[in-house]
C-alpha cells in the first residue's frame, strides 16, 4: 500500500511508495489545518491482464498489457458508473468470449458493486455490430461520454443507443446487450468524423468533446501544411433521412477581428492584454457548458487552461502558471477544475519557471515548441491538480506517489462531484538505452491503471443546469469552401505595454515581407509587474529563423520551425532569480513541436530562488 501524509501543505512525505494492488490500496493526503480537501486514491477494478502467453481465458475478456491498454475515462450521469475505454488481448477466435478483443467501451462500477456478470465492469461495445464508418480506434480515446437522456453514449465518432422506439435501455440494464445496441456516426463536411482524408491519416476533426447540454460538440482541426488548429463547435443533430448524426450551425472558434486577439494596439504605440478569444487547442468545458475551456499563455513560456464565453468571447484564466496543461475536467458543480499540469515535474521550470513575465513573446510563436516539451516520448509529465477555477489556486492531489506512473488525458469526475477518475501509464522513454523503464508491478505487469480520487470533505451535489446555449457564438460560421480567416499580426514597429501596478516594457516587433507572420518579437522590462509582487528587469527576445543543425534551412518553409530565446530576466520582489541564454541563445528544431523530441542547440538556465534550473538532454 502507498500512504502518503502532507500537513499544513508541506511536501514533506511520511511513507514509502511501493506497489498499489487493483482496486485495493489508497493514497491519502491530509492537508489539516488548511482549507485544502482529503483526498482517498484507490484504484478501480478491471478486466485481468492478459497472460505472457497471450491466451485469455477469462469469460469477460482481458486487458492488453501494453502501454495504454487501459484507454480514456468518460463521464456518467450516475455516480455509481465510469466509462473507460480498453484494449482487449489474447481472446479465443470462436465463442462466446470472442467478442473481447480489440479497442472497445467498457462502464465500470464506482461503489464497489458488480454487474449481473459478477464483474464490476461490463463492455458496451463488444460484439456490436457497425458500419465501416464508426472509428473503432477512437472507442480508447476521446471518452465516452453519457448524454443527459442516459439512453445514449458517445463512443469514438459515433452515438451508442440500446433498444428502439419507447423500449430504449441505460446501457447499465441487464437488458443492453451486443444483439440491441446499435452505434450511429458523427458526420462534419459530409464525411464521418475522425475519418482519416488521406494517406497521411489526416483526419475529418479530433479531440471531440461533449457539451454538458448533450446537444453541442465541440471538436479541432490539425492542418498540417500550415502548422494551424483551429476549434469548431456544432449542434449535433439527427439526420433521419441518412440514418446518421449530422454536425449543424457550426462556428469556427476562431475570429480575426482586433477585439478576439490577446494583444491589441491602442493610441498608435501602446500594446494591451486582452483577454478573449483564448480558445488555443479547444479541450472542453465548463461545467453548465456556456465556455469552452482551450489554452493559451498567460505567462511567458507557459501554457494555462482558459474558459472562453461562447456567446461574446470574453476568456478568463482557471489556472496559474501550469508550465503546460491540456487535459482537465470541470466538477459537475462547477466548483472545481481537475487540470493536469506539468508544473512540478521539474520539466518545463528551465523556460517556464519564472513567474511575473507577460507572454508578450508569445506573439512570436513559442506555444507549439512550449507544448512540444511536455512530454519524453512515451513519458508524460502531468500529475493531477485540483485548482480553484475562481483563482488558479491549486495543489497536487498525488504529491509523493511514484514518478514513474504518469497521468493521462483526460480525466473526467463523478457525477456527484466527489471523486475523480484518471488513467496512468507506466512511464518509459522511446529508447531504453537511453532511459531507464521501470517494471511494472500490477497485476499481470501491466503498464496502465485506472485511479479513483475521491474527496471525502465534498458533499455530493447535483450538476449545475446546462446553460441555453445559442447557436450563434463569438466565432465566425463555418464555411467549408473557405479556410478559417488568420488574424493578421500586429503591425512592424516599437510598442509600449504598461504593468498592471508598476513600470513598463518596450516591445519591437519585426514581420516578414508581406506582413503576414512575426519574425521575431523583442521586448525590454524596466521594474515591470502586473501582481505587484514580481518585478521584472532586463531583455528578452524571440526570433524565427535557419538552423541546419535542427533542419531547418534556409530558403524553404521550414526555416520558420525554429525558433531562438534570447533571455537576459532579473526577477526580485516576493521571489528572486534570473532567466539567461548562453551564448548565441537557446534555439529549438521542428522536432520539438512535431514528435515531442526534445532537440535544442545553445542553452537555457532558469534560477528561482537559489534553485537552478536547467534543459533536458537532446533526446530526452
Amino acid at each position: 500500500m502507498c500512504s502518503i501524509v502532507v500537513r499544513g501543505g508541506a511536501a514533506a512525505v511520511l511513507a514509502l511508495a511501493v506497489a498499489l494492488p487493483n482496486a485495493q490500496a489508497s493514497t491519502t493526503a491530509d492537508t489539516s489545518p488548511t482549507a485544502r480537501p482529503r483526498v482517498h486514491i484507490s484504484q478501480l477494478p478491471v478486466p485481468p491482464t492478459v497472460p505472457e502467453d497471450g491466451v485469455c481465458t477469462h469469460p469477460t475478456g482481458c486487458v492488453s498489457a501494453d502501454w495504454g491498454g487501459l484507454g480514456t475515462p468518460g463521464p456518467a450521469r450516475d455516480a455509481k458508473y465510469v466509462f473507460v475505454g480498453i484494449t482487449y488481448a489474447g481472446a479465443p477466435s470462436t465463442g462466446p468470449a470472442s467478442i473481447y478483443t480489440g479497442r472497445q467501451v467498457m462502464v465500470v462500477r464506482t461503489d464497489g458493486t458488480t454487474f449481473s456478470n459478477g464483474e464490476a465492469w461490463k463492455c458496451i461495445t463488444c460484439g456490436v455490430s457497425y458500419g465501416s464508418d464508426i472509428e473503432s480506434r477512437t472507442f480508447t480515446y476521446p471518452p465516452a461520454n453519457e448524454l443527459p437522456d442516459r439512453r445514449r453514449v458517445l463512443v469514438g465518432n459515433g452515438i451508442l443507443s440500446c433498444g428502439t422506439g419507447d423500449s430504449r435501455y441505460a446501457v447499465t440494464d441487464d437488458r443492453c446487450t451486443a444483439a440491441n445496441t446499435r452505434i450511429t456516426p458523427i458526420y462534419w463536411n459530409g464525411k464521418p468524423l475522425n475519418k482519416p482524408l488521406d494517406s497521411n491519416g489526416i483526419s475529418n476533426g479530433r479531440e471531440w468533446r461533449l457539451s454538458p447540454d448533450g446537444e453541442h460538440l465541440l471538436w479541432n482541426y490539425f492542418n498540417p501544411t500550415a502548422l494551424t488548429l483551429s476549434g469548431y463547435v456544432g449542434r449535433i443533430t439527427y439526420d433521419k433521412a441518412n440514418s446518421r448524426y449530422e454536425l449543424t450551425h457550426i462556428s469556427v472558434l476562431t475570429n480575426p477581428a482586433p477585439e478576439y486577439q490577446p494583444l491589441v494596439v491602442e493610441n498608435g504605440n501602446r500594446l494591451r492584454f486582452n483577454h478573449a478569444g483564448m480558445v488555443g487547442e479547444p479541450r472542453g468545458w465548463t461545467a453548465d457548458g456556456g465556455a469552452t475551456l482551450g489554452i493559451q499563455s498567460l505567462n511567458a513560456d507557459s501554457m494555462d487552461a482558459w474558459a472562453t464565453d461562447l456567446a461574446t468571447g470574453a476568456s478568463r484564466p482557471v489556472t496559474r502558471n501550469a508550465h503546460y496543461t491540456d487535459p482537465m475536467s470541470a466538477s459537475p458543480n462547477g466548483k472545481w477544475l481537475l487540470a493536469e499540469e506539468v508544473r512540478g515535474s521539474g520539466r518545463l521550470d528551465f523556460i517556464s519557471g519564472m513567474p511575473g513575465v507577460p507572454p508578450l513573446t508569445a506573439h512570436g510563436g513559442t506555444a507549439a515548441f512550449v507544448s512540444g516539451i511536455r512530454n519524453e516520448q512515451n513519458r508524460r509529465y502531468f500529475s493531477p491538480w485540483l485548482v480553484d477555477p475562481k483563482t488558479g489556486d491549486g495543489f497536487q492531489i498525488n504529491a509523493g506517489s511514484d514518478p514513474n506512473w504518469n497521468v493521462s488525458a483526460d480525466p473526467t469526475w463523478l457525477a456527484d462531484s466527489t471523486a475523480v477518475v484518471y488513467k496512468e501509464n507506466l512511464a518509459c522513454g522511446a529508447n531504453p538505452t537511453l532511459h531507464k523503464c521501470a517494471d511494472s508491478t500490477e497485476p499481470g505487469g501491466r503498464n496502465s491503471r485506472l485511479m479513483l480520487a475521491r474527496f471525502p470533505d465534498f458533499k455530493p451535489t447535483a450538476p449545475v443546469t446546462p446553460a441555453k446555449v445559442s447557436d450563434k457564438t463569438w466565432g465566425v460560421p463555418y464555411d467549408p469552401a473557405k479556410p478559417p480567416a488568420a488574424a493578421k499580426p500586429i503591425p512592424a514597429g516599437t510598442y509600449t505595454v504598461r504593468g498592471k501596478v508598476q513600470g513598463s516594457a518596450t516591445v519591437q516587433i519585426t514581420n516578414n515581407s508581406a506582413g503576414t507572420m512575426p519574425l521575431s518579437v523583442s521586448v525590454s522590462y524596466r521594474n515591470y509587474s502586473d501582481d505587484g509582487t514580481n518585478i521584472i528587469n532586463g531583455t528578452e527576445k524571440v526570433e524565427r529563423g535557419a538552423n541546419t543543425t535542427l533542419g531547418c534551412t534556409p530558403g524553404t518553409d521550414s526555416e520558420f520551425l525554429c525558433l531562438t530565446w534570447t533571455e537576459d530576466l532579473k526577477l526580485s520582489g516576493k521571489h528572486t532569480g534570473t532567466k539567461r541564454t548562453g551564448p548565441g541563445g537557446f534555439t529549438l528544431g521542428p522536432a520539438v513541436s512535431h514528435r515531442n523530441d526534445f532537440q535544442a542547440v545553445g542553452t537555457l538556465t532558469t534560477t528561482i530562488d537559489g534553485t537552478t534550473y536547467t534543459q533536458p538532454a537532446n533526446g530526452h
